[in-house]
């Protein structure tokens, strides 16, 4: 005869409610909220990160800053510039400098088409967010060609011709 069992198991048994969810990937460490408004985003790509252990333990209390950053392809290997981590604010000594270029990892079929790309005239790299993923750091490069002034009022004339049709169907819906 089949033993039964008595106990009830969890199929997925939930994270660590206390854990940061920054760093659990749940939510983004850093966001470039200003890119989309400069930039058109043409093609984004994921990159791992070289950085100290005080860097990341200042990301991960969300003190990273991508707002002037940017991507360098330069002798064959990525690079990111401007990118401000602040210094840990626990950190000794051996702390990191806040806006030091860090090296990118890409898989080399990745860098050979950026590097492709990236000459083109007009096509820049732009972090557009930083995140954990798997207890490591990671950073979304987009592909990204600059708005002119009259491109920024059209996005922001079309965002808002948008919003008032959404508007007016949700008061018709309403009544």
């Amino acid at each position: 005869m089949p033993r039964q069992s008595t106990h009830q198991t969890k199929a997925n048994p939930e994270k660590n409610p206390r854990r940061d969810p920054t760093a659990a990937g749940q939510r983004d460490a850093s966001v470039n909220r200003i890119a989309s408004h400069n930039y058109f985003l043409l093609e984004k790509f994921e990159a791992g990160i070289v950085l100290t252990g005080t860097e990341v333990k200042s990301i991960r209390s969300g003190r990273a800053n991508l707002k002037d950053a940017y991507g360098l392809v330069n002798n064959g290997e990525l690079w990111l510039l401007n990118a401000n981590i602040s210094p840990y604010e626990h950190g000794s000594y051996s702390n990191h400098a806040a806006a030091r270029t860090r090296k990118l990892l890409v898989h080399r079929e990745e860098l050979k088409k950026l590097i492709g790309q990236t000459q083109q005239k007009g096509l820049t790299l732009i972090p557009t967010r930083m995140y954990f993923k798997n207890g490591r750091v990671k950073v979304e490069l987009a592909l990204a060609k600059g708005k002119q002034l009259w491109d920024k009022r059209e996005t922001e004339r079309r965002r808002t011709a948008d919003k008032e049709a959404r508007e007016a169907v949700a008061r018709s819906r309403k009544n």
